[in-house]
């Protein structure tokens, strides 16, 4: 492998005039900064990014941690994130804990071996606190997905009730009088919170906590989604609506739905939430309920962006909520 040495003997120079070419190029003449260059070229040298993170003792990369890489509304997300480090140099590693509390522990105690730069992490546990394993390292957290007291992290995430109770003032408006709501597991506070939404909606209609049917999922994903429509196409009454915790549960509704012979929205209104690019692009265009994902991730590498250049002493941590939107497509209107 071509090292420092070989590029400061190509280019006539000493070995710390091509450190400092590569850390502080302001320090250098111009003439030996092309001196230096030319040699890199020429020599095909590529730089020890794991030596240059053992002699500064901190890293170039932001760790994200999300449930679920395969589905787009954490790819948005990352993508997000990716934008904002670009700008400050820097790169990011992403990593699924595929919605499992032993592996995202596991990534965090990584990161900490690896001594990211900071992290941003969407949690599994409603009730946990992971990102402690970090702090004890001195690596800042911001918690995605996810409001938290601001005492203890930085955190951005959507209004989650509120996007619930749009979902379900519009399905209400649209004379569902028995509506089912298919969920993901429910240690995940955006479930619980999506819920109640649903159930504050219903609340303010004067109805009953019964117009709302649960149907539970292990997983937010599209074969979790065919599953619970199999199951309450079976239930008598049979709801005539649908609100799903998330986009890929709705189009596994309604691919069941599609399948036993149900129109969609006549027989079943359907109404997802993430407003996937997906989501339009069906073949009943979705309803759902828009979360920001993008700027989620932005917002959230910008705070850790800021809380790594402020000192411990005068940071002060924010919670960032952003409001959600209901964007009406075809899958929740009545025909014309």
């Amino acid at each position: 492998m071509v090292g420092i040495k070989e590029v400061a003997r190509e280019a006539g120079v000493s070995v710390g005039t091509v450190s400092n070419v590569l850390n502080r190029p302001d320090q250098v003449s111009e003439q030996a900064r092309a001196r230096v260059h030319a040699a890199i070229d020429s020599l095909g040298y590529v730089r020890s990014e794991s030596a240059r993170q053992l002699r500064a003792g901190r890293s170039r990369m932001l760790g994200v941690l999300v449930m679920d890489t395969g589905n787009p509304f954490f790819a948005a997300l990352a993508r997000g994130t990716e934008q904002a480090a670009a700008r400050a140099g820097l790169g990011v590693m992403l990593c699924n804990s595929a919605e499992s509390a032993s592996a995202e522990q596991g990534y965090l105690s990584l990161f900490a071996e690896q001594r990211l730069r900071g992290v941003l992490l969407a949690p599994v546990d409603a009730h946990g606190t992971p990102w402690q394993t970090l702090r004890n390292q001195d690596i800042p957290c911001v918690v995605v997905d996810r409001s938290v007291d601001p005492q203890q992290a930085c955190s951005v995430a959507a209004d989650d009730v509120l996007g619930g109770l749009l979902a379900g003032r519009h399905l209400l408006r649209a004379g569902h009088r028995r509506i089912a709501y298919v969920r993901g597991p429910d240690r995940l506070r955006q479930v619980r919170d999506r819920r109640d939404g649903l159930l504050r909606a219903v609340e303010e209609a004067g109805l009953g906590p019964h117009t709302v049917v649960d149907v539970p999922t292990e997983r937010l994903d599209v074969r979790d989604g065919r599953d619970a429509a199999s199951r309450l196409i079976g239930i008598s009454p049979r709801p005539t609506a649908v609100f799903c915790a998330n986009d890929l549960l709705a189009l596994g509704v309604m691919q069941t739905a599609f399948a036993a012979g149900l129109r969609v929205p006549d027989d079943l209104a359907v109404v997802g939430y993430d407003d996937i690019e997906f989501a339009e692009a069906c073949l009943i265009p979705l309803t759902s309920v828009r979360h920001p994902a993008g700027e989620i991730g932005r917002l959230a590498a910008e705070l850790l962006l800021e809380e790594l250049d402020t000192s411990p002493e005068t940071h002060q941590h924010e919670a960032v909520v952003l409001q959600p939107e209901l964007v009406v497509r075809r899958s929740s209107l009545p025909a014309p």
